[in-house]
């Protein structure tokens, strides 16, 4: 929570974020600290620290667009998020270096990864198109789906192209919405970003519907998710459920 103020104390210097952007901020670092708290677990390992520092910066990003909007400084927003999006490459390494990877770590991780393309597609949307916001929210509509529709909650097989497009949504989001490219490019890299998801959802979706009879399979799937901070589960780009 105090590095969450922190941030939202150097946005305010460098951008003047209002008082719309601390409350929303406030409330992302609260929402986190509930969130671990709930868990019962009474530390964290080095993994899930680096993991709570991307936490800290989803939450400033979302500050700055729900307070600035379309107006926020496209540097400003283009910083924090692109070092959220490095750091979601290196609590995977650490994890599996330290050999401290568990389903908290996992969850943890999907569940930030998910927030912050969720503010980037919104952030995006106010210049280039509404339509952007499906990148951030079909992952929330898979799992208002899974609750209706059971089949949709099994593991899924790794798989290395589902990571790669969950990465590539990120960066094709920082790029549109950096102010370095032309609104035409953006949205072509948006769009290109959105029809790559889509074709992933549908992919997994169409292999759960073929199999959804069977008994479950890949019994070793989620440990392996876990293991890896990959995921293979539903849920976003690099884990759906």
């Amino acid at each position: 929570m105090a590095g969450q103020l922190l941030l939202l104390g150097l946005l305010w210097s460098v951008t003047g974020l209002g008082p719309v952007g601390w409350v929303v901020g406030t409330v992302c670092g609260i929402a986190v600290c509930l969130i671990l708290l709930r868990s019962g677990k009474a530390a964290l390992g080095p993994a899930d620290l680096v993991t709570l520092s991307r936490a800290v910066l989803a939450g400033g990003t979302a500050a700055l667009v729900a307070d600035q909007g379309a107006d926020a400084s496209m540097v400003v927003v283009a910083i924090v998020a692109s070092t959220a999006l490095v750091l979601d490459f290196v609590d995977g390494q650490v994890a599996r270096r330290t050999g401290t990877a568990s389903a908290l770590g996992a969850r943890f991780d999907m569940e930030v990864d998910a927030f912050l393309i969720l503010v980037l597609s919104a952030y995006v949307g106010l210049f280039v198109g509404l339509w952007v916001l499906a990148i951030g929210a079909i992952r929330y509509a898979f799992l208002g789906a899974q609750r209706v529709l059971p089949w949709l909650r099994g593991p899924l097989p790794p798989s290395r192209t589902r990571k790669t497009v969950a990465a590539l949504q990120g960066i094709a989001l920082v790029v549109a919405g950096s102010g370095l490219v032309p609104v035409t490019v953006a949205v072509f890299v948006a769009g290109g970003a959105l029809s790559a998801l889509v074709w992933s959802f549908g992919r997994d979706i169409a292999w759960l519907w073929h199999v959804r009879t069977l008994p479950v399979i890949a019994e070793g799937a989620l440990e392996l998710a876990v293991v890896s901070r990959g995921g293979s589960s539903p849920a976003t780009g690099t884990h759906r459920g």
